[in-house]
């Protein structure tokens, strides 16, 4: 296993980080237990779960794996705070001291253990000034609940502000990024990668698949599968806006590819991103061990030059085949859209 430099922090990484979002819901505790021991046993030494899945049920599923097989100070683990905990009191969502002290301590018990590797703060809040959010989470980098401070889907201006404000104040920094990023979605190579690069931030992309439509399980003329993400897409608006003909065109674009090497378009997705520049570890979420299999046969794909040209003639750097995040994120949160 080739391990990558996690940013700034000195920390090494496997090149595909195993998401956790599954576990616990959809997947269920002893297929969970069973996934996360084989990554391990692949050399993953990356997970990433937050405390919104499930509400609470896949830290409490990783943290128990990781008690049987013990193996919780040889990996880098990764949870999240932002969103909502509890419908019925406006204090449990978001980025303030209160909600995140309060949660950090309810992550660490799911968990099991005595400190989190990584706090990523889940999604920006524009209401909340950084500084609220920074000295919340430089108390618990200095408490040694939390080693390093994260975020996800955040702007380049905003993690660039963010880092202002710590020199500032004398505060720990952001070290990381989770953004959404994969082959039909690539507004993040704009602005956000060379600002990584540049601070030596690490990211870690969510959605390399980009949801399952880079899987293969999609074709243009056919119904989805009935187990799968789209297969009530006829009915759903949101799904309608993500599987536009345009994605087609990439998959049928992207499928020779991926039978000249001898392997499934999600290995090639996958590979894809691992090799972009500035990407430290790709997060995958395997539901089933099959999927798992697939995802892990990533690590020994060869991207060329000439796959990369043939991905940007499908879709060029910077730019983005359909509207995936608009509804949740904003048209402008990489960038101008087009």
């Amino acid at each position: 296993m080739n391990f990558r430099s996690f940013g700034r922090t000195g920390m090494k990484v496997s090149p595909l980080c195993l998401g956790c979002m599954m576990f616990g819901g959809k997947t269920t505790p002893d297929d969970s237990y069973a996934i996360i021991d084989r990554a391990l046993d692949a050399g993953i030494n990356f997970l990433d779960t937050a405390n919104v899945y499930s509400r609470g049920r896949s830290e409490e599923v990783t943290g128990e794996a990781l008690k049987r097989n013990g193996k919780r100070d040889k990996i880098v683990l990764a949870t999240k705070v932002h969103g909502r905990m509890d419908d019925d009191h406006p204090n449990m969502a978001g980025n303030s001291r209160r909600h995140i002290l309060q949660q950090c301590d309810a992550s660490l018990r799911r968990l099991q253990t005595d400190y989190i590797d990584i706090y990523q703060i889940h999604r920006p809040q524009s209401d909340m000034a950084i500084d609220e959010t920074l000295r919340a989470l430089d108390d618990l980098v200095r408490a040694g609940k939390i080693r390093y401070i994260g975020t996800s889907t955040y702007a380049a201006w905003q993690v660039a502000e963010s880092i202002w404000v710590a020199k500032e104040l004398g505060l720990n920094r952001f070290v990381s990024e989770q953004p959404p990023y994969h082959i039909l979605d690539r507004r993040i190579e704009r602005e956000l990668i060379p600002m990584a690069q540049t601070y030596g931030i690490g990211l870690i992309p969510w959605s390399p698949l980009a949801g399952g439509l880079l899987t293969g399980k999609y074709s243009r003329n056919t119904t989805p599968p009935a187990d799968s993400r789209f297969a009530n897409v006829e009915t759903n608006p949101h799904l309608q806006r993500r599987m536009v003909e345009a994605i087609f065109d990439v998959i049928e674009g992207l499928t020779p590819l991926a039978d000249a090497k001898g392997i499934t378009l999600s290995q090639f997705a996958l590979a894809w991103t691992m090799h972009q520049p500035g990407i430290t570890s790709p997060i995958i979420g395997p539901r089933t061990m099959e999927q798992l299999e697939d995802n892990l046969g990533a690590f020994d794909v060869a991207i060329t030059d000439e796959d990369r040209k043939a991905v940007d003639a499908l879709v060029p750097p910077g730019r983005m085949v359909s509207p995936f995040y608009e509804a949740d994120f904003g048209p402008n949160q990489f960038g101008l859209l087009g």
